[in-house]
């Protein structure tokens, strides 16, 4: 049975990554996490007045969102009737990074759903920030959901390298578990950084070809020039319904999505993203 963590601050954009895990997983046999984190800032001053002498921030702050995750989880049951899912209620009074990082040691996490905000100026990256630290530091895959996306069935993948990565096979499996249940077709996409591959990047592509060997897949050359601009162009004109990555620090997955001064437009992403750690090597030429 997968275990599925869905971190929701009860957001519009955290409600659509739900709902995308319900449709998502819909025959597959799961138990879903929703996790609140709540912090002493949450509280207002009119909470505080409310409070009884015997209560304390700490005991009115948790139930208050206990009873509104467990409120979810009741519209959920009574919206999908899924005997194939199971739900737990989870609250942590920490710091966010901290908190699903605890739990998905305690409870071994498969899989992190949650949902993204779209930049709202140059200077943030797409992602937003509680989006961006999971991703950048959550010890598990993560599938981040963009604001406002509605459900597809994912038939075609992209997944770009640079081929200077040592790729471990265990790191790959969150991208092949998907990609082999659902039949998907995987581009393996590299913007050109020089004429030819050094035998070091050859290694590692043809590692991924072997990998890839199940499924339908092809290694997909884009000319040189600005990064985020390629791939997003080839997401938009190839009708990629997945982008898929590696992620580690000073990682093609920073140099992709982290804005740099020199930039001057603001990108949302429009398809789900799967990142998965790299626990490889790393080469830089």
């Amino acid at each position: 049975m997968k275990k599925i963590l869905l971190p929701t601050d009860f957001s519009e954009n955290s409600m659509n990554a739900i709902h995308y895990a319900m449709a998502y997983f819909e025959s597959e046999a799961c138990t879903f996490y929703i996790l609140n984190v709540q912090k002493v800032s949450a509280f207002v001053t009119d909470d505080l007045m409310a409070m009884q002498p015997s209560e304390t921030i700490f005991n009115s702050l948790v139930d208050a969102a206990k009873q509104k995750v467990g409120r979810l989880i009741r519209e959920i049951q009574d919206q999908y009737h899924n005997e194939l899912h199971q739900f737990e209620s989870k609250v942590d009074y920490d710091n966010f990074i901290d908190a699903i990082n605890q739990l998905i040691a305690l409870e071994e996490i498969d899989l992190i759903v949650m949902g993204t905000k779209g930049a709202s100026n140059i200077a943030m990256t797409f992602l937003g920030s509680n989006a961006a630290r999971v991703i950048q530091r959550a010890n598990c895959p993560v599938l981040a959901i963009p604001n406002d996306y509605q459900f597809k069935s994912i038939e075609r993948i992209a997944f770009p390298s640079n081929y200077f990565t040592d790729y471990n096979p265990e790191n790959l499996k969150p991208l092949l578990s998907m990609a082999e249940r659902d039949a998907c077709t995987i581009d393996v996409l590299h913007v050109k950084d020089g004429e030819h591959l050094t035998q070091f990047q050859e290694n590692n592509r043809a590692f991924l070809d072997a990998s890839f060997s199940k499924l339908n897949h092809s290694f997909i050359e884009l000319e040189q020039g600005n990064l985020f601009k390629k791939i997003t162009n080839y997401i938009l004109e190839h009708d990629i319904d997945l982008l898929a990555m590696m992620s580690r620090k000073h990682s093609f997955l920073e140099r992709l999505f982290v804005r740099h001064p020199a930039e001057s437009f603001a990108f949302d992403l429009k398809v789900p993203l799967l990142v998965m750690e790299n626990t490889g090597n790393f080469y830089i030429k």
